[in-house]
């Protein structure tokens, strides 16, 4: 664990080195900020170059669900439950003054959550709410780092089944989700690293999100 936050925060552990320098300790501050944000300039650059034509694709099939009167699901564990919850909220209230989209995230009912995860299990917290909610019209959107969470693929089938259109964002190379039949669309983020990724995800999930409005 030491050498790991060693190696994301190495101005932490720089008094062993410089002594206490106050101003190497901010140099090297400096320079760990302005390294993050070079590259995630590049990821992003690097999602735009070889997915760019697939996130239109995914845009324009997205704004067909909702003219068609489609709604929303999002969900993801963890970092990725709030990064869901961001995604309704874009569609929601989108901060261009575009037309409101139905979208909601099934993060956010704890007490569906809790129970389905203490009386069933936690794999079936989201295709349930999917089974239960789910349209033909509707679109699912499902965001994991790793693209390895049960719930998600679990999820994934479960629109398939319905008919859903179903959109996947991961890390890396997308895991087991890049095996997955039921993912109509998967954006990943070619980067091991958790923090790079969701930033990443950030971006990929708000071009969507206008590319949906723009077409609606």
């Amino acid at each position: 664990m030491t050498d790991m936050m060693r190696s994301l925060y190495p101005f932490l552990y720089s008094g062993d080195e410089a002594g206490g320098d106050v101003d190497a300790v901010l140099a090297e501050v400096r320079q760990s900020t302005v390294d993050k944000v070079r590259e995630i300039m590049r990821l992003r650059a690097e999602v735009r170059r070889t997915q760019g034509a697939l996130l239109a694709e995914c845009g324009a099939a997205m704004a067909d669900r909702f003219a068609g009167g489609g709604r929303l699901f999002s969900f993801g564990n963890g970092g990725s439950s709030t990064d869901a919850q961001d995604i309704a909220t874009q569609f929601m209230n989108p901060p261009d003054g575009t037309a409101a989209l139905p979208a909601f995230a099934l993060t956010t009912d704890i007490a569906v959550v809790t129970a389905l995860s203490n009386d069933v299990g936690f794999d079936v917290v989201f295709s349930r709410q999917l089974a239960a909610f789910g349209r033909e019209t509707d679109i699912a959107v499902g965001l994991s780092t790793s693209g390895n969470s049960s719930n998600l693929l679990a999820a994934f089938d479960e629109a398939r089944r319905v008919g859903m259109l179903t959109i996947g964002i991961s890390g890396n190379t997308g895991g087991r989700m890049a095996q997955l039949h039921s993912i109509d669309y998967l954006f990943t983020v070619p980067s091991s690293s958790v923090h790079r990724v969701q930033e990443a995800q950030t971006t990929i999930y708000h071009v969507l999100a206008e590319l949906a409005a723009e077409g609606n």
